[in-house]
C-alpha cells in the first residue's frame, strides 16, 4: 500500500515543483523586466539546482535514516521559501536598482541572470535533493521503483505547469504562490505521516564517491549530452509551435505540459521494454521525431491560422494532441532513457548519479541554446543540433548499426536546418518573398515583400500592422502627431517601441525635437534603418535609439520628456501584458516633464469589452485626468493634460500652429487640421470600479485568448461602447478648453468624426447603403478627415466599373481635388494618362504616386524604367 503511494506522493511534489518554477520565472520577469534571456537562465538555474541537489544528497544524506522524514522536510521548507519569496524579491530589485543606471543592456541582463540564479538555484536544489531520498523510501528491492518515481513526478510536472493558468488570473501572484506552498505543504505533511506510521523505510545501499567513479566516466558524460540535447529540443519546439501556434500564456503551458507528459509516458513504460536493444532503436526515434518536427512545422503553422475554434479549450485540446503527435516519440524516450539506463548498471540505486548529471548537463543546454545557439545558427538548426546530439551521445551504448543513422540523420536534416520562409508559414503571406530576417534571444523579426512590393515587419510572426502600405503608415505616424499636438511646446519625445520607425516618422515636422526611441529586439531596429527608409524618412538619423526593454529605460533613466508614446501590441502575448500594467504606467508617469503628456495606443481589434475597460481602469488609476482619443480602430489613452489649463493649453497650440509655414503646419496634423484631431476626442476615461491590470495580478493575458476563440472580440460592440462614451458637444468643448468663438470649427470635426464612427459600425453590420450615407455626410461635414476621404474614395472607385472613359476620368479627378493623396485614385489617373500616351501627365501623376505610396511595385518599376507611359510587365 505505501508503495502504492509514494509515487503518488512525488506527483504532489512534480506538480508543486513546476507550478512554483512558471510563477517564479513569471514573478521575476515581471519585477526585472527579464526577457528570454532571463527565461533561459531561468530553466539553467532550475535543471541545475536539481542536478546538484541529487548529486549532493548523495553525498550528504545517502546513508540517513528516516529518507521519507528528510523529503518531507525538504518538500515542507520548499514551500516555506515560497511563502517568503516576494520580500526576497523587493531586496533584489532594490539591489540591482543601484546597478542598473550605469550598466549597459548586456551587462544589466546578467545581473538579472545572477539575480535569478541565486533566488532560484537553492530551493531547486532542495527538489533535486528529494529524488534520491524518496527512491531509498520505495525499498532497494523494487527494480522498477526508479520508473514509476520519475514517472509519476514527470505527469505530475504536467499538471503544474498548468495551474498557474488557472491560480493567476483568479487569485494573483502573491495568493498563487500560497496555494502552491499549500499544496507543498500538503505533500510534506503526507510524507510524514507514512514515516510516522511505520511506512517502509529500508533503502538501498548509497552511493559513494567510489560507488559513483563505478559508472563509466564516458556512460556519464554521455547522459550529460543527452540532457543538454532534450532541453534543446524543448527550447526549440517552444519558440517555434509558440510562435505559430500564437504565443499566449495557455499555448507555451501547454506546449511546456506536453513535452512532461511524454517524459513521464516513457518513465511508466520503461518497465516493459527489456531487450537490450532498445538503448539501439529508441535514440533513432527521438532523432528521427526532431527531425520530422521541422518537416512538419509549416503545415502546422498553416493549419493552425486556418482554424477556427470555438473556444479556447477546443483550441487548446487541438492543438495539444497536435503537439503530442509531433513531440511524443522524442520525449518518450527521454522519459524511457533514465530508467533503462539503471537497468542496464544494476539497478535504481545509481538513478541519482544518472539524475542529477542528466539535469546539469540540461542546464548546460539551456545556456547553449540561448546565448550561442539561437542567436548564431537559428532555432531550426538549434532542434537539429540537439537532435544528432542524442544520437551520438547513444553511441555509448547502441549496437554499430546505430552509426548508420547518422548519416541518413544528417542528409534529411539538411533541407530544414533553415528557417522556413514565411510563405510557408502563413497562408495569408503565400504571395510574399522574405527580405531579411534576424532571430536573438528576444524574437524572430522579419521582413517580407508582398506581390504588390509592399513590406511588412513581422515579430514572432505577429505585428501585421506594422506595414509600409499607404494607410498603415498614416495611421502609425499619427500615434506621434496626436500626443505632439497636445502640447504646447514639445521639446522631446520618447518612444516606448520603434517597430519601422514609421511611428517616429511622425514627429519630423517638428525639426527641433529631440527623440528618443527604445527598442529591445535589434532586428527590428535594423528593419527600420534597411529596409522601412523610404516610408519612415530615414528617421533614425533624427532620433537617439536605444536598444534596452522599455520597462528597465523607464526605471532607471533619469531623463524626462515632455511626450511619451506607447507603441500598439499584441496584448495577449506572453510578456507583452505587463506594458499595460499600474506599474508600467507609474513608470511612464514618473519621466514626464512638468506638463508632460503620455499616450499610450490601443488596438481595438484586440480587446474585448471587458479587457479594454480593465486597461482604461489601470491607465485612469495612474492618470485621472486620462481622455481618450480616436483615430481609425485605434484608441489613444492620453494623461498628463490636467498639469495645464485646458484653454490655456489649447490657446498655446493654437498659436504654436499659427506661426509654423503651411508645409510644416500640414505636416503636423497630417494634413487634417488640428480641428479634425480635436474631433477625434471620446471623453474623459470613467470607468466603474473593477479589475485592474497588476504585474502581481495579471488580468488581459488570461482573458483575451478565451474572449478571441470564444467570440467575445467583437469590434462592433467596442465601437458602440466608445460612440456612448463621447460626451455632448458642450462638455467636450469645455473639457477640451475650446472657446466659443471656435466652436463651429470643432463643431464640424466633432459632428463628422461621430458620423464616421456610426459609418463603420454600419459597415461592420453589413448594413453597406447606409455606411455609404453616413461617409458622405461625414465628408460634407468635414472634408479634411483623412479617414473619411479615403473611405468616400474606395466607395466610388467600387462602383466605377461600368463607367465610360470620359466620365470615369472626371470623376477620378474631382475624387483627387477631394483627397489628394488617395494611393487608387492616382494610380487609375496614371494608368489613364499611360494608356492614352500623355507622357507629361502621366509622369506627374507617377511622381505624385510615388511620394505617397514609394514601395509599390508598379510604381518602383516604372520608375526604374524611367518611362511613366511604358506599360509595366505583370500590371
Amino acid at each position: 500500500m505505501v508503495r502504492r503511494l509514494l509515487p503518488v506522493l512525488y506527483a504532489g511534489s512534480g506538480a508543486t515543483s513546476l507550478a512554483f518554477e512558471v510563477l517564479w520565472a513569471r514573478m521575476l520577469s515581471m519585477q526585472f523586466g527579464v526577457s528570454i534571456f532571463g527565461v533561459v537562465v531561468t530553466i539553467a538555474a532550475f535543471m541545475a539546482g536539481l542536478g546538484l541537489g541529487s548529486l549532493l544528497a548523495i553525498r550528504w544524506l545517502g546513508r540517513r535514516r528516516q529518507p521519507l522524514l528528510i523529503f518531507s522536510f525538504i518538500e515542507g521548507s520548499i514551500a516555506l521559501y515560497a511563502l517568503v519569496l516576494p520580500w526576497l524579491l523587493g531586496y533584489a530589485e532594490k539591489a540591482l536598482t543601484v546597478f542598473a543606471p550605469d550598466v549597459s543592456l548586456s551587462a544589466w541582463l546578467f545581473l538579472q541572470g545572477g539575480a535569478l540564479l541565486f533566488l532560484m538555484l537553492l530551493p531547486a536544489i532542495a527538489m533535486g535533493a528529494g529524488f534520491p531520498m524518496i527512491l531509498r523510501a520505495m525499498g532497494a528491492d523494487d527494480e522498477h521503483a526508479l520508473g514509476r518515481l520519475y514517472g509519476f513526478n514527470a505527469c505530475g510536472a504536467a499538471i503544474g505547469a498548468l495551474l498557474p493558468l488557472w491560480l493567476l488570473p483568479a487569485f494573483g501572484w502573491t495568493a498563487s504562490i500560497g496555494w502552491i506552498a499549500a499544496l507543498g505543504l500538503l505533500v510534506a505533511g503526507g510524507a510524514a505521516l507514512l514515516a510516522w506510521s511505520g511506512a517502509r523505510t529500508e533503502h538501498t545501499s548509497a552511493l559513494s564517491s567510489a560507488d559513483a567513479l563505478s559508472l563509466p566516466l564516458l556512460a556519464l558524460f554521455a547522459y550529460g549530452v543527452v540532457g543538454a540535447a532534450a532541453i534543446l529540443l524543448e527550447v526549440g519546439w517552444t519558440r517555434l509551435y509558440g510562435m505559430v501556434l500564437l504565443r499566449t500564456e495557455y499555448v507555451m503551458a501547454v506546449i511546456l505540459a506536453v513535452y512532461l507528459f511524454g517524459i513521464g509516458l516513457g518513465s511508466l513504460l520503461a518497465r516493459h521494454m527489456r531487450s537490450s536493444h532498445w538503448l539501439s532503436v529508441l535514440p533513432m526515434l527521438a532523432a528521427a521525431t526532431g527531425i520530422a518536427s521541422l518537416y512538419a512545422l509549416p503545415w502546422i503553422s498553416s493549419w493552425a491560422q486556418r482554424q477556427e475554434f470555438s473556444t479556447l479549450a477546443a483550441a487548446l485540446w487541438s492543438e495539444g494532441i497536435i503537439l503530442a503527435v509531433v513531440t511524443l516519440p522524442a520525449t518518450f524516450v527521454l522519459g524511457s532513457w533514465l530508467p533503462l539506463l539503471s537497468q542496464r548498471y544494476g539497478g535504481s540505486a545509481h538513478g541519482p548519479l544518472l539524475y542529477g548529471i542528466n539535469s546539469i548537463g540540461a542546464a548546460l543546454g539551456a545556456l547553449v541554446a540561448g546565448l550561442l545557439l539561437v542567436p548564431t545558427i537559428g532555432t531550426p538548426a538549434t532542434i537539429v543540433v540537439g537532435a544528432v546530439a542524442l544520437l551520438v551521445a547513444a553511441m555509448v551504448w547502441a549496437s554499430r548499426v546505430t552509426w548508420l543513422a547518422l548519416p541518413v540523420v544528417l542528409v534529411l536534416a539538411s533541407p530544414v536546418a533553415v528557417f522556413p520562409p514565411v510563405s510557408k508559414l502563413m497562408p495569408a503571406q503565400q504571395e510574399s518573398h522574405d527580405l531579411y530576417r534576424y532571430e536573438d534571444a528576444m524574437a524572430i523579426t522579419h521582413v517580407i515583400e508582398q506581390s504588390d512590393g509592399q513590406r511588412l515587419l513581422l515579430s514572432d510572426l505577429q505585428r501585421m500592422d506594422a506595414s509600409s502600405e499607404q494607410a498603415a503608415v498614416e495611421l502609425q505616424k499619427n500615434q506621434a502627431r496626436l500626443p505632439l499636438l497636445l502640447h504646447p511646446d514639445p521639446h522631446s519625445i520618447l518612444f516606448l517601441g520603434l517597430g519601422t520607425g514609421v511611428s517616429a516618422a511622425g514627429s519630423l515636422g517638428y525639426p527641433a525635437l529631440d527623440r528618443v526611441a527604445v527598442e529591445l529586439s535589434a532586428g527590428a531596429i535594423e528593419a527600420a534603418r534597411l529596409w522601412f527608409k523610404p516610408v519612415n524618412g530615414n528617421v533614425g538619423d533624427y532620433a537617439t535609439i536605444v536598444r534596452d526593454d522599455a520597462r528597465r529605460y523607464l526605471s532607471v533613466s533619469s531623463a524626462r520628456f515632455d511626450v511619451i508614446v506607447g507603441d500598439v501590441f499584441h496584448p495577449d502575448l506572453v510578456g507583452r501584458s505587463a506594458l499595460l500594467s499600474v506599474q508600467q504606467f507609474e513608470r511612464a508617469r514618473a519621466r514626464l516633464a512638468p506638463g508632460g503628456v503620455f499616450v499610450q495606443w490601443l488596438a481595438l481589434n484586440q480587446f474585448d469589452i471587458e479587457s479594454l475597460q480593465t486597461v482604461l481602469r489601470s491607465f485612469e488609476h495612474v492618470f485621472p485626468d486620462a481622455a481618450m482619443f480616436m483615430d481609425g480602430f485605434r484608441i489613444a489613452m492620453v494623461g498628463g493634460l490636467s498639469g495645464v489649463d485646458a484653454r490655456e493649453r489649447l490657446r498655446a497650440v493654437q498659436e504654436r500652429i499659427s506661426a509654423e509655414s503651411s508645409a510644416q503646419s500640414a505636416d503636423q496634423t497630417g494634413g487634417e487640421g488640428l480641428w479634425t484631431w480635436l474631433g477625434r476626442y471620446c471623453g474623459r476615461v470613467v470607468i466603474a470600479e473593477g479589475p485592474m491590470q497588476d504585474e502581481w495580478w495579471p488580468r488581459i493575458e488570461f482573458g483575451l485568448p478565451h474572449a478571441r476563440y470564444g467570440g467575445g472580440i467583437e469590434l462592433d460592440v467596442v465601437l458602440s461602447w466608445l460612440l456612448q462614451q463621447r460626451p455632448s458637444l458642450a462638455s467636450a468643448m469645455k473639457e477640451l478648453g475650446v472657446d466659443a468663438a471656435d466652436e463651429r470649427h470643432f463643431e464640424r470635426g466633432y459632428s463628422g468624426s461621430a458620423l464616421a464612427l456610426r459609418a463603420w459600425l454600419a459597415s461592420i453590420n453589413s448594413d453597406m447603403p447606409d455606411a455609404q450615407r453616413l461617409i458622405r455626410s461625414a465628408f460634407e461635414v468635414n472634408p479634411q478627415d483623412r479617414w473619411v476621404g479615403f473611405a468616400l474614395a474606395d466607395n466610388v472607385l467600387s462602383s466605377l466599373g461600368g463607367v465610360p472613359f470620359v466620365q470615369r476620368r472626371q470623376v477620378l479627378e474631382a475624387l483627387l481635388r477631394a483627397r489628394p493623396d488617395h494611393a487608387d485614385t492616382l494610380r487609375m489617373l496614371w494608368q489613364m494618362a499611360r494608356d492614352t500616351g500623355d507622357a507629361e501627365l502621366a509622369a506627374q501623376y507617377l511622381s505624385r504616386l510615388s511620394a505617397v505610396n514609394p514601395l509599390d511595385r508598379e510604381v518602383r518599376t516604372a520608375t526604374q524604367l524611367g518611362d511613366a507611359v511604358r506599360s509595366v510587365p505583370g500590371s
